[in-house]
């Protein structure tokens, strides 16, 4: 299908969802399960370190933020999945360009955000673990909301740029092979030509923008490691058990990097079924996987979850 342009109006197909209308009645309960269990856990962590007193610090402050990034994307992504799975069973799933634009922006940004989020924790650590005597003094209540606006920010800017110019494209198919849109899959939707360059262009610029943290993070942690195996057992352990949570989130979100990228080749070779699995698997893994890490993990929050939850229970 071939068009000389594409106005705002137009709908995308999205195939992926034919070969599970078979299933989409045990699938649209699993995920509204997930999706419930994801709202409640992230809210119930947001809660405790925002009533309780003592974890009034900086690093769960980014944890909050964190959580509030991925409750924010689970309500953008697990309401529209859940209603394209009950489309799929009369037929093939549409979603406007517009729409598609809007929740590939919010996706985009929010992702952005949250990788800046793991790179503002790892700053938070290397400099209490390896800088303890300034730590007070560098880490003040003022530069944690510039961090924290820095970290929401800038994504949101570099995606805006980015989304301007993919809704400028004409596209050539129509058929998108992903459970939720993204812009660089517009991109690849599109006829190609100058624009269609630029906007790959900027998308590869966007991610190295957002992804260069990555090594800070990495050598923040290294130099972590240095120190705690230069210090006694008590304190290396409780260093240790401090940076495990954000380490876990951090690879996840690498390997989901890894799989973004993946997914641009099935998208160009058209293999819709893996890269339509795939893409259900990078959602779901990390929406689930960051309030068990935080709640669990992070010792002050999980004291504070297992009292209200055995307080409600006695109740």
């Amino acid at each position: 299908m071939t068009s000389a342009g594409f106005n705002v109006t137009s709908s995308l197909t999205l195939v992926g969802f034919s070969s599970l209308s078979g299933h989409s009645s045990l699938l649209f309960f699993v995920f509204l399960l997930l999706y419930l269990f994801v709202l409640f856990s992230d809210s119930l962590v947001i809660y405790i370190i925002c009533s309780q007193r003592a974890l009034h610090r900086p690093m769960f402050a980014f944890v909050a933020s964190f959580l509030l990034n991925s409750l924010t994307t689970s309500t953008l992504i697990y309401p529209k999945l859940l209603s394209d799975l009950l489309l799929s069973g009369a037929g093939l799933v549409q979603v406007s360009r517009t729409l598609c634009l809007c929740q590939g922006f919010f996706v985009s940004s929010l992702g952005g955000a949250s990788f800046m989020l793991l790179s503002a924790m790892a700053f938070d650590r290397y400099l209490s673990i390896c800088h303890p005597m300034h730590y007070a003094v560098l880490v003040t209540p003022a530069k944690v909301v510039l961090m924290l606006l820095l970290c929401w920010m800038l994504p949101s800017i570099l995606v805006v740029v980015t989304m301007l110019l993919a809704s400028r494209l004409a596209l050539c198919r129509v058929q998108l092979n992903r459970a939720y849109c993204n812009i660089d899959s517009i991109v690849t939707l599109s006829c190609g030509g100058a624009e269609a360059q630029l906007s790959g262009i900027y998308i590869l610029l966007f991610t190295a923008v957002v992804v260069f943290p990555a090594a800070f993070v990495l050598f923040s942690y290294a130099r972590i490691l240095f120190i705690c195996l230069r210090r006694s057992r008590s304190f290396s352990n409780k260093a240790l058990q401090t940076c495990l949570p954000h380490l876990l989130v951090f690879f996840n979100f690498l390997i989901n990097v890894y799989l973004d990228l993946m997914l641009r080749r099935l998208q160009s070779n058209r293999e819709s079924h893996s890269t339509f699995i795939t893409s259900i698997l990078m959602m779901l893994v990390p929406t689930v996987l960051h309030p068990v890490v935080y709640g669990l993990k992070l010792k002050e929050v999980f004291k504070h979850v297992k009292r209200l939850l055995s307080c409600r229970r006695d109740s």
